[in-house]
């Protein structure tokens, strides 16, 4: 199977296109332009029209810059995007000044940039914004120009209130951020590690496209072969011993033959009904526990006499892979033993892999097999230096799953400690009829 680099998903690289960040500008504009129009034109409030427009004038500015003097296509660092809406938070701050501050109930708007930072930035990047976005809401509770209101019958606010509603702001930037920053670091991480177990995937179908490539390209050449096989025999009877050419002829035959040997192994390397690509259950075990044996942890395998035929079914390396990194997973936790149980019937093709070590946590046993999900093990447990993402069992799950088999998690009854791993196929879906013989040419 194919190594995947822990880097490669574990932290990725997040940028936000500049286009986005336009769109979301321009959109704060018109909204601001419309804001304006309405109070002034349709409620007819005193608003201090001239530094408001100069704000948002700049604002398109800036727009108009950005658009023209670079592609809105190209994908931003993190540190341009953010800021970019940090001089949102303060073009609504310096909007909100002139408009009665806190009091405004447009203030709520300092919420929209850091939601936007959380579901696409850093997290040290949206904390650093929330705080912009506080001090800011901060200000304008002591620093602010009236609410534009009716003169006739002036609003007036108590402080408790604005006190209120500055804490909402500051509660709404904190929650909200928060739980949109798990939402989106949830899919992420979920993304990436069905990135991976593609990967893996297309390394496995790569190696079948090669293993055909290659059956189709031993058929094509053994024609030709044939041919100069057949030629340089000939020729070389024809020129008989006492001839010069006849050891070069002798030669060409001889590689010719060895050639046509070379093909025929890769021919039956590449046939469906080789010996290797079919094997029992046993086999299957044999092979996924012989590579963890030397360990220093005792692997005991139990088979169980049944009354139908061991089932036998293709070498899946899908089925390898996802039973080994289980099993790996047991070696790797266990204290001493790891079991590996096997039985079947006329419906089911059953595995049962246990160890003898900690368990799994019981706020972990629901989510096990998530990608990136692991325990912290204490420094007693640890004896090498590996550390799990989780990634690695959220593969083998997903490829035991696409052959057809249920995977669950669950530890061992007390007193006894240890995970345990079952794995359950149907005997349909795991054993596969044997091929049919091609009749010979």
């Amino acid at each position: 199977m194919t190594e995947i680099a822990v880097s490669d998903f574990r932290h990725p690289r997040r940028y936000v296109r500049l286009d986005t960040i336009l769109r979301l500008r321009w959109l704060a504009v018109l909204g601001q332009l419309a804001a304006i129009f309405i109070v002034v034109q349709g409620l007819e409030f005193d608003v201090e029209v001239v530094p408001c427009v100069t704000i948002v004038g700049l604002s398109a500015l800036l727009n108009l810059v950005l658009q023209t003097g670079f592609n809105p296509m190209q994908r931003l660092e993190p540190a341009y995007a953010a800021a970019l809406l940090a001089l949102n938070i303060v073009e609504l701050a310096g909007l909100l000044f002139f408009t009665g501050g806190l009091e405004n109930p447009f203030s709520f708007l300092f919420l929209a940039p850091v939601l936007i930072s959380a579901t696409a930035l850093p997290i040290r990047l949206t904390i650093a914004l929330g705080v912009l976005a506080v001090a800011c809401a901060s200000v304008l509770v002591f620093f602010h120009l009236p609410l534009p209101w009716d003169s006739d019958d002036p609003l007036v606010l108590p402080p408790i209130y604005l006190f209120g509603v500055w804490l909402s702001i500051v509660v709404a930037i904190g929650v909200t951020s928060l739980y949109a920053f798990q939402v989106a670091e949830e899919a992420r991480k979920l993304s990436d590690a069905l990135a991976a177990t593609e990967l893996v995937l297309t390394r496995e179908q790569h190696l079948t496209q090669l293993d055909g490539l290659a059956a189709a390209a031993a058929h094509e050449l053994g024609t030709p072969l044939s041919t100069i096989f057949l030629i340089s025999r000939e020729l070389e009877r024809a020129l008989h011993d006492n001839s010069a050419l006849a050891g070069d002829i002798k030669t060409l035959r001889e590689q010719a033959q060895r050639c046509r040997d070379i093909l025929a192994k890769i021919t039956q390397l590449s046939s469906t009904g080789a010996p290797f690509d079919r094997m029992p259950l046993s086999a299957l075990i044999e092979e996924t526990v012989a590579p963890h044996r030397d360990f220093g942890v005792a692997i005991k395998v139990r088979i169980a006499v049944a009354g139908t035929p061991e089932p036998v079914g293709t070498r899946n390396p899908a089925i390898l892979y996802g039973v080994g990194n289980i099993l790996e997973n047991a070696v790797d936790f266990a204290r001493a033993t790891v079991e590996v149980n096997a039985w079947w019937n006329t419906e089911t093709v059953e595995i049962i892999i246990s160890d003898d070590g900690p368990g799994i946590a019981p706020d972990m046993l629901k989510r096990i097999g998530e990608p990136y999900l692991s325990r912290r093990r204490s420094a007693d447990e640890v004896q090498s230096e590996r550390s799990g993402l989780g990634l690695g069992v959220f593969i083998a799950r997903t490829l035991l799953e696409r052959t057809g088999a249920k995977v669950s998690f669950s530890n061992r009854v007390f007193p006894d400690h240890g995970a345990v791993v079952h794995i359950v196929w149907p005997r349909s879906r795991f054993e596969t009829p044997e091929p049919a013989a091609e009749p010979s040419s």
